[in-house]
């Protein structure tokens, strides 16, 4: 296994917030196509913030990191926060990626962009 930094390790053997939610207020679900990693994002959104993260990950354990840290650190930001944080950030954030899994800090940015655009569909 590739060296990961602790927060990586920390996430993945004590991944936040995993799990289905009942009723999302908007979801998203992306895929890398190359390594088969899926990525499914849940929000609870109550007076245009995240409430609560929830998220089903198969895939790496960089993957399931970046999906855990996300969950914990956007809840009770606005939906323009949460919109603008960036895959360099989570990849920061938990402490950086071997550059073959950058990729994963991509989709989890991508499937909380992607939950949030649908529950601004919801809502419209």
């Amino acid at each position: 296994m590739a060296a990961y930094s602790e927060t990586v390790m920390d996430h993945f053997e004590h991944p936040r917030n995993a799990g289905e939610m009942d009723a999302p207020d908007g979801e998203a679900t992306v895929r890398n196509p190359v390594c088969g990693d899926r990525m499914q994002v849940m929000l609870r959104i109550a007076d245009d913030r995240i409430a609560k993260m929830q998220w089903l990950t198969r895939g790496c354990p960089p993957a399931i990191a970046t999906s855990s840290w996300t969950s914990e650190h956007v809840e009770g930001w606005t939906l323009a926060e949460a919109e603008a944080l960036t895959r360099e950030a989570i990849a920061e954030g938990i402490g950086g990626l071997p550059r073959d899994k950058v990729h994963c800090s991509v989709l989890a940015a991508d499937a909380l962009r992607k939950a949030i655009a649908d529950y601004r569909a919801r809502v419209s």
